[in-house]
């Protein structure tokens, strides 16, 4: 079974609601037990890592059924049924979604201020619906975060072409520059340095993995096409490598990939030794503003409940 979408969820969180006071973790479990969710179901995070998908998709059907009416807030973190909502139960509709919703004329009303084309603070209009339609059960985080996941993945892309078309120097230099945002290497200067040892035994580059220079990262960086995947024998050359130098840590680094093979000898040696492939290089890149710059940024601001106690 999987996570019912927050509009087939209404009906549910409606019932539950006309039993007395309810909070969102104790509907969740009860949601849950109704569904059939598995535990891994129950945990799932969205991608932010900051609310489970349950609990955001009970969220989104409590508010949009309380600016409908059927719904009320009597305090804190609890809701209930309103007597519009329990008179709704009486003869409920075959589906209980925002499509309902709008023949209700308080919802419609809210619909219809949050649809419209209506001015920014700049001076412009934005004519992007705040209330999803039957056909779009996403919620509106998991829509944020769907957009934002596309717009990375299609960064990500051009991150990789635009290293593809550098030389093998830029290369390294852009390594260099994620190891320090990254936290490694002392100061860009002596990062720099050190990798330029190119071609060292099969060694590209050392940097150290702290400011003191307490330990040494061994680094090989290979920019190759994204067809031209590295096998499990270009790894055992490298930690061939490690083994000369005495060394126990060492980052393989490519615009490529790995074969399953390779991943599988990396996973299992007595060195530590990390690969990273083209997607997650760009994704590192992406994390650490390497090689990219942000061009707008939108917070989203949530109710300060401890604003409002008077506790």
């Amino acid at each position: 079974m999987t996570i019912p979408d927050y509009q087939t969820l209404m009906l549910p969180i409606l019932r539950l609601a006309a039993e007395g006071d309810m909070r969102v973790p104790e509907a969740a479990e009860r949601i849950a037990d109704q569904f059939g969710l598995d535990e891994a179901e129950r945990e799932e995070m969205l991608p932010s890592g900051r609310q489970r998908v349950l609990h955001n998709r009970i969220h989104w059907a409590k508010f949009y059924m309380t600016r409908a009416g059927l719904i009320d807030t009597p305090r804190r973190g609890v809701f209930t049924a309103s007597d519009e909502g329990r008179a709704l139960l009486a003869n409920p509709p075959a589906t209980l979604d925002t499509r309902f919703l709008q023949t209700i004329p308080a919802f419609a009303e809210f619909y219809a201020t949050n649809s419209s084309s209506r001015p920014r603070g700049d001076g412009e209009t934005t004519d992007a619906a705040a209330v999803p339609t039957r056909e779009t059960s996403a919620t509106p985080e998991e829509q944020i975060e769907a957009a934002f996941r596309t717009l990375n993945a299609a960064l990500e892309a051009d991150l990789l072409e635009r290293i593809a078309q550098n030389s093998p120097a830029f290369f390294e230099k852009l390594i260099a520059d994620l190891l320090v945002a990254m936290g490694y290497g002392g100061s860009h200067r002596s990062a720099a340095r050190q990798l330029g040892r190119s071609g060292d035994g099969g060694i590209d580059g050392v940097i150290d993995e702290d400011r003191l220079g307490l330990d040494r990262i061994y680094v090989q960086a290979k920019r190759y096409a994204s067809d031209n995947t590295i096998g499990r024998p270009a790894v055992q050359g490298f930690v061939g490598s490690l083994v000369g130098f005495g060394a126990t840590k060492g980052v393989f680094v490519t615009t490529s990939a790995f074969t399953a093979q390779a991943v599988d000898y990396a996973r299992n040696l007595p060195q530590r030794v990390i690969l990273i492939d083209g997607r997650r290089l760009a994704a590192l890149m992406i994390e650490h503003g390497v090689g990219v710059r942000t061009q707008r940024s939108l917070a989203l601001q949530r109710l300060d409940e401890d604003f409002f106690s008077e506790d």
